[in-house]
């Protein structure tokens, strides 16, 4: 869960039904004395096969140092206090003044903690809470598009919509993974405006050929043509 589930009620409610929790906490003074208690030799080096989305940065990261503590949340809550692991990913922050000659005294750090009483170990359990936000980003998308407003009152008229946005989504994912790595890891509103929505124009032969005229010097040509390639060519018709 994301911090907004961040609260003793959500975990009481999660514990009583007998499952696991991993929850990103908020930077509080206390949570930041927690972490900044942990010493630099508990620090373990990870990089990721995939580069994963900072939020704090606004940047594509590779490489990340990931710890843990015990940590007691909910303390100001009487009776509902829960002790489990902080799990602590930092990055490190770029040096902006780098390029101007300004060097850095110190290594800067980003941090982004985790509070769960998963049983994995240190590093698979970071990863599977970091998976949480694939699915933010699927949301992100579906409800910036065709889930921006449902069409009907009807509740089987909206399921129905509900399943052509999904097929929608996928489609628009896998054009974006064909066209190209930029576009595989794309927003599904810039995919539709530089892949989808092409004022391009149709042309008929004498033989009936249709021809499709892009626009002259389009800067997203290589990419179009590159998913045209791989989807094939149309079949011929009858």
């Amino acid at each position: 869960m994301d911090s907004a589930y961040y609260a003793a009620k959500v975990i009481a409610a999660i514990r009583r039904a007998g499952a696991r929790f991993s929850v990103t906490v908020p930077m509080d003074p206390k949570v930041k004395a927690a972490i900044a208690a942990i010493g630099e030799d508990a620090w373990t080096a990870i990089r990721y096969p995939r580069a994963i989305w900072d939020d704090q940065l606004r940047a594509w990261i590779s490489d990340a140092q990931v710890a843990e503590t015990p940590y007691t949340a909910f303390t100001s809550v009487k009776g509902q206090a829960v002790t489990a692991r902080l799990i602590v990913r930092r990055v490190r922050d770029l040096n902006t003044g780098a390029a101007a000659g300004q060097g850095e005294l110190f290594p800067a750090w980003r941090y982004h903690a985790v509070f769960t009483d998963s049983r994995f170990e240190l590093v698979q359990a970071e990863g599977q809470h970091r998976d949480h936000a694939i699915v933010e980003q699927v949301f992100a998308d579906v409800t910036g598009g065709p889930l921006a407003h449902m069409p009907s009152g009807s509740f089987a008229a909206n399921a129905a919509w509900t399943a052509c946005a999904a097929i929608a989504h996928n489609l628009l994912r896998a054009a974006g993974a064909l066209a190209s790595l930029a576009y595989a890891k794309a927003r599904g509103a810039t995919l539709r405006r530089d892949l989808i929505n092409v004022a391009a124009r149709t042309a008929r032969s004498g033989r009936g050929h249709i021809t499709l005229h892009l626009p002259e010097g389009w800067h997203r040509e290589h990419q179009w043509l590159t998913l045209f390639a791989a989807c094939g060519p149309p079949a011929a018709a009858a």
